[in-house]
């Protein structure tokens, strides 16, 4: 199964730039109606251009804002050097949330893209995840 992300934005030239000069991904195609595929990263990631307070869906009462916002879903991306990324995406309108904090699997920073999108950046040393013990290792042979 395959996935892709979708990313509403209401500033579309921003939001390219943002993805691409900040965190190295490639444009793809560019459809009608205001819609950009990115490449580079592990799924296809698509930037979806709407309006402020336009409705996500016909009959929700919910509206779309670009604000800061909280949503149980953020993205993650794995970087090289996560001092340059974080530096690329501040210059790029994204709000440093949580500086970049050591963890023993490498390195973590929290940011809002300027759409009010949480994203993290990863850096991985070591053995990455594999640093973390598993249930499986805890438990008794």
């Amino acid at each position: 199964m395959d996935i892709r992300i979708c990313i509403d934005v209401n500033d579309m030239e921003r939001a390219v730039a943002f993805y691409t000069e900040g965190l190295g991904l490639r444009c793809g195609r560019r459809f009608q109606g205001g819609f950009v595929e990115l490449l580079g990263a592990g799924s296809p990631i698509d930037l979806l251009l709407q309006t402020e307070g336009s409705n996500p869906v016909a009959g929700s009462t919910a509206t779309r804002s670009f604000q800061r916002h909280w949503t149980p879903v953020h993205l993650d991306f794995v970087v090289d050097d996560i001092d340059a990324a974080v530096a690329r995406l501040l210059q790029h309108g994204a709000v440093l949330e949580q500086p970049v904090t050591d963890r023993v699997w490498g390195r973590i920073a929290g940011l809002a893209d300027p759409f009010g999108h949480g994203i993290d950046l990863l850096q991985f040393t070591g053995r990455g995840y594999d640093e973390i013990p598993t249930d499986q290792e805890q438990l008794p042979a």
